[in-house]
């Protein structure tokens, strides 16, 4: 009898081992981690686990039945590509870099000067209207123009003439309007209300929460650059240019014919060996303390410029290298030259004028235009007229080979 009992009691001792060393192999734990993890059973998860995702939360039970086919780490690395493709500023936190007020130098700049430089640590603010599907597919050639809250008149205009979405020949043109917020407080709620309106009918603005301004250019130039390093995988080439010029895009299609995926194409008005201005009353003033070098790098004129989809992600990496300038022309210049990057002037890109005397029937002359790529300044009703003159029957004694 007491043999028989002694026998059932190594029976039921052999039979909980081997469940214990089942258990351990599935749940791939090592034996002396099996009662703690009964005891994290009966835990609430921790907080790190509540921030995972639903299909990732489960990683931490065994991958023992798992096939060599199934590639779980791939798929972790891919999820993980899905997050950064967003834009990831979401809140306005930024307060004055008061070390500057103790600098004697900073103290005789002029106001608008002092506030750039107290806040040019604040780089990227949150987006308010986003059009991430404008990228989507292959785009051949993204129009991007700078505009302001108040200008819908020139939107609208660019929009019946030079802007408009089609394709050509299979290549897609998609269009953007790059916007900050009024500037003045009082008109704010009731200009962002029109521009909302103007977004449901269009579809074609880009927003974001800083206060358009000249200085604030920069900034345009640098959220423009990081939305296209988020969004912008598929696109060939890149106008991008002001809400106040002419454009060809037949001509800007023609020139790009022979230009190769990839190369770091930059063209433009390009203005070498500029000096810094420092007229006091010249718009684009600047004291030797923000910048004391006799001459800027070569870069082209913002009226209007093509560039490389390619070259523009890496001019987005190139810009976080550098602190912000308040010329936005002059700080794309910057960037070119720590990439080593020549932009490269073209005769078709006039950014001031077809010639510089704003009083010469040149500058009116609809021949003229219909062989340039970028003409600069023509306001609504100028636009719309001259569109209309140089696509109408127009005779001229001979087409400028300028492409």
């Amino acid at each position: 009898m007491f043999q028989w009992k002694k026998t059932i009691y190594k029976t039921v001792c052999l039979s909980f081992l081997l469940v214990i060393t089942v258990t351990v192999l599935q749940r791939g734990m090592a034996p002396n981690q099996f009662m703690q993890g009964q005891q994290q059973k009966e835990l609430p998860p921790s907080e790190p686990l509540k921030s995972q995702k639903r299909d990732n939360a489960f990683s931490i039970s065994s991958t023992f039945w798992k096939t060599k086919k199934e590639k779980a780490p791939v798929k972790e690395e891919s999820v993980t590509a899905k997050q950064t493709k967003s834009w990831d500023v979401t809140t306005t936190n930024c307060s004055a870099n008061q070390n500057f007020s103790k600098v004697d130098w900073f103290k005789g700049l002029e106001p608008n000067f002092q506030q750039f430089l107290l806040y040019r640590h604040c780089r990227y603010f949150p987006v308010l209207i986003n059009h991430p599907e404008k990228c989507s597919g292959d785009v051949y050639l993204l129009i991007v123009v700078k505009s302001i809250i108040t200008q819908h008149d020139r939107r609208e205009a660019i929009r019946r003439t030079w802007g408009q979405e089609k394709e050509v020949e299979g290549k897609r043109i998609r269009t953007l309007f790059l916007l900050g917020t009024a500037s003045k407080e009082e008109e704010r709620a009731n200009h962002q209300k029109l521009l909302d309106y103007e977004n449901h009918i269009y579809g074609d603005i880009l927003q974001w929460d800083f206060l358009d301004s000249f200085f604030n250019l920069t900034l345009k130039e640098v959220h423009f650059l990081k939305w296209v390093d988020i969004y912008c995988d598929n696109v060939r080439f890149i106008f991008k240019g002001d809400d106040d010029v002419f454009v060809s895009p037949s001509n800007i299609l023609e020139f790009l014919e022979d230009k190769k995926e990839g190369e770091d194409l930059f063209v433009g008005d390009v203005l070498y060996k500029a000096r810094p201005i420092r007229k006091k009353e010249n718009k684009y003033y600047i004291p030797s303390a923000l910048y004391n070098k006799n001459i800027y790098p070569p870069y082209a004129g913002g009226g209007g410029f093509i560039m490389g989809g390619a070259l523009a992600k890496r001019l987005h990496k190139a810009s976080e290298t550098l602190e912000l300038y308040p010329i936005d022309d002059v700080f794309l210049g910057m960037c070119l030259e720590v990439l080593k990057v020549s932009p490269v002037g073209h005769e078709g890109f006039k950014t001031f004028g077809i010639v510089k005397n704003k009083n010469s029937k040149m500058n009116k002359e609809p021949c003229f235009y219909r062989s340039m790529l970028v003409v600069h300044k023509l306001l609504p009703p100028e636009l719309l007229q001259m569109w209309d003159l140089v696509h109408s029957n127009l005779t001229c004694s001979r087409k400028l080979n300028v492409l």
